[in-house]
């Protein structure tokens, strides 16, 4: 990929992997996501599903058991499953970007030979442990230590709302601790692999949510819990750098699935709005109902763009952080407006939780949260441009 590319100019191979995955959202994923949301139950047919189709070993190369495609493949992947299910959606991308993608990018050549096959084949997943009850987007503020007992690390501490981290196919968490402090007695953060069997490591019960019912997410808690020296992730003190890195990449995933969300939704309504009568009409030939459905698509539009263009930057090894911050800001924005737009168009019908639109209002708001919330992307936009 290089340079902009609009959906009609993508080279085939991206094209066919957007039919693909669109049809396998529609016939496979739809026809049960509001069940799985009714319940609050994973959906472990979808993810084999998923793990099938080769779509979590997508970025990885084929010596993993990927697919020796790239991260803009998973993006088109994302934004075609977020157009119906966020949840499953949100699966994918944790599992890809903040499971498998940091021992991709840092782990040693032992470590990718142990873990990816598993990762990208999706038969396991991964989580990251970044997140604390005291430290959320201040990361610095991390808590949880690693300390060196002989060959070992000795983990103690907690985090909160992990992704991917209770179901009955995660295999591992990889955890941000203190190991200790730089010469100006700063911390240093490192991060471990931690596998799910390990003693001392306890996943508490699944979060009552707002949306994203679907999606695991868990409390976990660390009390001395040992583990190999060599289960170290990356240069020790280096954690916390690295996984910044994998947050930026991680947002143009984010983004994409938010697009996916927006464009849902214009999707919903156009369909809604030529099938629903007021007045002796079809409603969409209200202008107030067109112009309301025509500003959904320039949102979706737009923000498509802008993941399209920190993909491309991101892929041809050019600097991406401030795009990567816009798009993410401007696609979760747009999933929020439009979800909030399609409700108030599908009236009474969208506030019943059977109706998408209703879904997509409840679970966008997490995506102006997650992985650096609005703020976060202000601040590190504003920043770029040396304010």
């Amino acid at each position: 990929m290089s340079g902009f590319l609009s959906t009609e100019d993508l080279p085939e191979d991206y094209r066919d992997l957007k039919a693909t995955v669109a049809d396998f959202a529609q016939s496979v994923v739809a026809p049960v996501a509001a069940q799985h949301d009714r319940d609050h139950t994973f959906p472990y047919e979808v993810v084999k599903g998923m793990a099938d189709m080769g779509l979590f070993g997508l970025p990885f190369p084929e010596e993993y058991g990927g697919m020796g495609g790239d991260y803009f493949a998973l993006c088109l992947a994302l934004e075609e499953l977020g157009k119906v299910d966020q949840s499953v959606a949100i699966t994918l991308e944790a599992a890809v970007s903040l499971g498998a993608m940091p021992i991709h990018r840092f782990g040693t050549e032992e470590q990718k030979q142990e873990w990816l096959p598993r990762l990208t084949s999706g038969q396991s997943l991964g989580a990251f442990g970044l997140t604390e009850p005291g430290a959320g987007s201040d990361a610095g503020g991390t808590t949880t230590t690693a300390v060196l007992d002989d060959d070992e690390w000795v983990i103690n501490g907690a985090k909160q709302f992990i992704t991917n981290s209770g179901t009955d196919i995660t295999a591992l968490v990889t955890v941000a601790a203190v190991t200790g402090t730089d010469t100006a007695g700063r911390k240093q953060i490192s991060t471990i692999i931690v596998p799910s069997d390990t003693p001392g490591f306890e996943v508490g019960p699944a979060y009552d949510k707002v949306g994203w019912n679907a999606s695991d997410t868990h409390p976990l808690s660390f009390t001395d819990v040992r583990v190999p020296r060599e289960n170290l992730l990356g240069q020790e003190g280096r954690g916390y750098a690295n996984f910044l890195r994998i947050l930026d990449e991680g947002r143009i995933a984010i983004a994409a699935l938010a697009v996916g969300v927006a464009q849902g939704c214009v999707d919903e309504c156009v369909r809604y709005a030529k099938e629903r009568s007021a007045f002796g009409k079809p409603i969409g030939a209200n202008q107030s109902i067109a112009f309301t459905i025509a500003r959904m698509q320039a949102r979706a539009y737009a923000a498509r763009t802008a993941y399209y263009d920190a993909a491309a930057l991101m892929l041809s090894g050019k600097p991406f952080k401030r795009q990567a911050s816009i798009a993410k800001m401007v696609a979760s924005e747009a999933a929020m407006d439009n979800a909030r737009d399609g409700t108030q168009v599908h009236g009474g019908y969208g506030f019943m939780n059977e109706y998408l639109v209703s879904r997509h209002y409840r679970d966008s708001k997490i995506l102006e949260i997650g992985e650096g919330t609005t703020e976060v992307q202000l601040m590190l936009i504003a920043r770029d441009l040396g304010l």
